[in-house]
């Protein structure tokens, strides 16, 4: 872990905390909720030892990057355009996109704005979800899940941070890294984080150390940043996109 480099870049108006290591062809990894660059940090050192350039940022309003205060500034055009910019100050053309959970949907995005910087990629956990301009994808939610189901409960500003807040954030951290729950994730306003199980033991691939580093970062930048994505819902994504990214 020692070996990996940590800078700090300035992309797209703000600053964000870029993990690297390694020379080659490029790897750009993208986190997922609730994560960090940290996630990526076992195959950051796998893909350097066979000759690759591995990347991974701490997304907009996660970890050591900075966090804007407006929820309109989560967008795909945002979140995109933090990764072109993270480029191009790297002086890289084109990479190997791996996304994970948000990662992944902000991977097809980048995939659909700017194909001309994508070898390949590699997503995991979320499909490409084709936009209907007939149905608000919010209303969607709601008529098929409940307003319980975590990305309704999350659109009120304040409110799942307060609910966070009362839970010590390792505890949190582990309900959420641990969660195996097929159905729909609800968090019902009744019993809130309590419907989330606490794990009876950690699985081998998280330890303790693990846990408290995600703790730390999120006790120091909260969770405003990260839920504001899911407040983005229905801006995901206006129509003059092309405009932004094509040019």
């Amino acid at each position: 872990m020692e070996k990996i480099e940590h800078t700090t870049v300035a992309t797209n108006g703000i600053n964000m905390h870029v993990a690297s290591i390694g020379t080659g062809p490029a790897v750009l990894f993208i986190h997922g909720f609730p994560e960090l660059w940290y996630s990526w940090r076992n195959q950051l050192l796998y893909l350097s030892s066979r000759g690759y350039r591995a990347i991974a940022p701490d997304l907009r309003g996660y970890g050591d990057t900075d966090a804007p205060p407006s929820v309109t500034s989560y967008t795909a055009l945002h979140l995109v355009g933090d990764l072109i910019g993270l480029l191009d100050k790297l002086g890289i053309h084109q990479v190997f996109l791996v996304g994970h959970d948000w990662g992944a949907l902000i991977a097809w995005y980048f995939c659909l704005f700017r194909p001309d910087r994508v070898k390949a990629l590699v997503n995991m956990s979320v499909p490409f979800p084709p936009r209907n301009p007939a149905v608000r994808p919010l209303n969607n939610f709601r008529a098929v899940y409940g307003d319980d189901y975590y990305i309704c409960r999350f659109q009120e500003p304040g409110e799942i941070e307060e609910e966070f807040a009362q839970i010590d954030t390792a505890r949190l951290m582990k309900k959420f890294l641990c969660l195996r729950i097929p159905k729909p994730l609800c968090i019902p306003k009744d019993t809130g984080l309590s419907t989330l199980p606490d794990p009876s033991a950690l699985p081998s691939w998280l330890s303790e150390e693990d846990v408290n580093y995600y703790a730390s970062k999120f006790n120091q930048k909260g969770f405003t940043g990260p839920v504001n994505y899911y407040r983005c819902w229905d801006l995901y994504v206006p129509k003059t996109y092309t405009v932004a990214f094509i040019n």
